[in-house]
């Protein structure tokens, strides 16, 4: 007689959730919902006595609406179920008409109803206008539209309004901007510092190239002018990495400026958003609404990556006198945390009660000759704060990096196709014949590019020469989609530094080979590194090693002991590419079944690259990319219902 077989336990699903019942264990099993979602919703049904299943079920959605980058859960579309999903089977899910979800929900004791806050009814969800939030989001959205309706005039207080335009010379602003924008085709840079003179809220926006911080840098001059100088300017960023390219590029320009206005701007410095607030944990800063920041002048770049709640802690720790810049491309991907608030500001119509002179007042301070808006719908936005900038600057020689662009911003995947297809030097298409396999010829374009960087990255490591390793460090960047799995970045950069060891013949014996590139990926204030910087393991000409940050003009050395948690960089996802620029770009794309591809992905990858951009991709996969928008579900570009 044979032994028994042992049969071997199937390995724990962390997804799952063994405890659940009901709904959510339907869901759950489903893989809409994960063990995360199940156990807090079930959390907040204990701490409320709350026994309906859908009411339950609704928390649960709205928590994975979270996870996945909106502010809340629109309970009236039923599509939130398969958005982002690969598997199908949600459609087969049990749902509810919007009647049932909104009855079951207003006799809810777990969600508090309308926009109307009572003090002494907190509860930990809210329902308003069919949207369910978590409450905290509710809260951080609606100081959001608060501060911003302020700073546009809209709520004044007593005496001298809060949100009132600071008092300029109108004179002085046409002078100051005629002659800082002399070029007539500048109109909408000369727009943007028109607005910001006038208003205490601008928000410049615009595609790759278009000229976004050489504006900023010409705009803070005209403000000390018309200001009479000394104010306190202060530059952020959400990354360290977009900090430093900020910094970079205001003070190239500002170099370029003539010598007074030189000095009324000054040699400026800009550091990351949670660094200019304070951080002391996930939800506190030291700046707060009782410990207002002390600038005059905040510019925030790369805006698009601004989740909601570090948005609302900016917005609340700033003096009521002083501007806000905010700048960012709003076609970029989003906060990898909550919100799409640089969409939303951008799409959001004027509030009613919005200060209904800020056109006159642009009127006023620009010059005759310059429109206000091309377009009616840029005229609206006007009176929000917004200028969009159009006119193309960087790309003089790349024309077509700049038409795959504007292609896939507006869905075009035929034009989008048509221009990678084209045969221009400067994009590359690459389509393999299998979706899941790439043949070493298809992807030789890549590895020369990986090569190519990496051989000049580690002979400038090996020579000591800081400056240039970090400018070989940003010739070429692999980006992909993934994390993990073939078309991830794991699978990507071991392949990488492969290629490179092979060229090099770099001894990688020991944990800091020479030419070794870093990113950064915890906030140290030690070092003063931040998430997101990128470095390169250099000689410090004695027989030992450093690590080089930052401005290749002024590298930040750090012995490699002293380094926060860094990973290994021959390849990274899209989004930790977002903020940063390279000569080169090689984007992977993964199956067009992946849920990751969209359009804002695919946007944000292509417009990394400042000479050349290649896509290794099939027709499906682009397709796919440019046709799928990311949706964020969000109350803030909406108005807020009757209470």
């Amino acid at each position: 007689m044979s032994a028994p077989r042992t049969l071997e336990p199937e390995p724990a699903d962390p997804r799952r959730a063994l405890r659940a019942h009901g709904l959510l264990a339907v869901y759950n099993r489903a893989g809409v919902l994960t063990a995360a979602d199940v156990h807090v919703a079930q959390r907040l049904a204990r701490l409320t006595g709350e026994a309906d299943d859908r009411v339950v079920l609704a928390a649960a959605l709205a928590v994975r609406a979270l996870r996945q980058g909106a502010v809340c859960v629109e309970l009236a579309d039923r599509t939130v179920l398969t958005a982002t999903e690969a598997d199908e089977t949600a459609v087969d899910l049990p749902w509810f008409g919007p009647a049932e979800w909104a009855a079951a929900i207003e006799r809810s004791r777990l969600v508090a109803v309308g926009p109307v806050e009572d003090p002494d009814d907190v509860r930990p969800a809210r329902w308003v206008g069919g949207r369910l939030y978590l409450d905290r989001y509710w809260r951080d959205e609606q100081l959001v539209r608060a501060a911003l309706d302020e700073r546009l005039g809209s709520a004044p207080g007593a005496g001298e309004p809060d949100g009132a335009a600071p008092p300029v010379d109108p004179a002085a602003v046409r002078a100051a901007v005629s002659r800082l924008f002399p070029d007539p085709a500048d109109d909408r840079q000369r727009l943007a510092a028109a607005t910001a003179a006038t208003s205490r809220i601008t928000v410049l926006t615009g595609g790759p190239g278009t000229g976004k911080t050489t504006t900023v840098a010409t705009l803070l001059a005209a403000l000390q002018e018309v200001t009479g100088g000394g104010l306190r300017i202060a530059l952020a960023a959400p990354t360290g990495k977009a900090a430093a390219r900020l910094q970079e590029a205001v003070h190239a320009v500002v170099r370029q400026l003539p010598p007074g206005d030189r000095d009324r701007v000054g040699e400026l410095s800009a550091t990351t958003v949670h660094r200019l607030l304070g951080w002391r944990s996930a939800t506190r800063f030291r700046h707060d609404r009782t410990h207002r920041l002390p600038h005059d002048v905040v510019v925030v770049d790369e805006t698009s990556m601004v989740s909601l709640p570090l948005m609302a802690r900016l917005l609340e720790a700033l003096r009521p006198q002083a501007r806000l810049v905010l700048v960012g491309d709003p076609d970029q991907l989003a906060s990898v945390e909550a919100g799409a608030v640089l969409g939303d500001l951008v799409a959001r119509p004027p509030a009613p009660a919005v200060h209904p002179e800020l056109p006159a007042r642009l009127a006023a301070v620009v010059p005759e000759d310059l429109p206000q808006a091309d377009e009616a719908a840029d005229r609206q936005a006007l009176r929000n704060g917004v200028v969009r900038l159009t006119r193309v600057h960087r790309y003089a020689e790349q024309g077509a990096l700049a038409d795959l662009a504007a292609a896939i911003r507006r869905g075009d995947a035929d034009a989008t196709l048509a221009v990678l297809r084209d045969g221009a030097p400067a994009v590359t298409l690459v389509e393999p014949a299998a979706e899941d396999h790439l043949t070493d010829a298809e992807i030789a374009g890549v590895r020369d590019d990986v090569v190519a960087a990496g051989t000049a990255l580690v002979a400038a490591a090996r020579a000591g020469q800081a400056d240039a390793a970090l400018r070989a460090l940003e010739q070429h960047r692999l980006l992909v989609a993934h994390r993990r799995g073939p078309a991830g970045v794991s699978t990507w950069a071991d392949r990488a530094e492969r290629w490179v060891l092979e060229a090099t013949g770099e001894d990688a014996d020991g944990p800091w080979p020479l030419g070794l590139p870093l990113l950064v990926t915890v906030n140290d204030r030690d070092t003063g590194l931040s998430n997101g910087d990128t470095g390169v393991v250099v000689d410090d000409g004695a027989g030992g090693r450093t690590v080089a940050f930052g401005d290749p003009d002024a590298p930040r050395l750090v012995r490699p002991h002293r380094l926060p948690p860094a990973q290994v960089v021959h390849a990274m996802t899209v989004h930790r590419g977002q903020g940063s620029q390279f000569g080169r770009v090689s984007v992977v794309l993964p199956p067009a079944t992946s849920p990751l591809l969209t359009r804002e992905l695919l946007y944000t990858a292509v417009t990394r690259a400042r000479e050349h951009v290649r896509v290794v991709g099939t027709d499906a996969a682009i397709r796919v990319a440019v046709g799928r928008p990311i949706r964020r579900a969000s109350g803030l570009r909406e108005p807020l219902p009757p209470a």
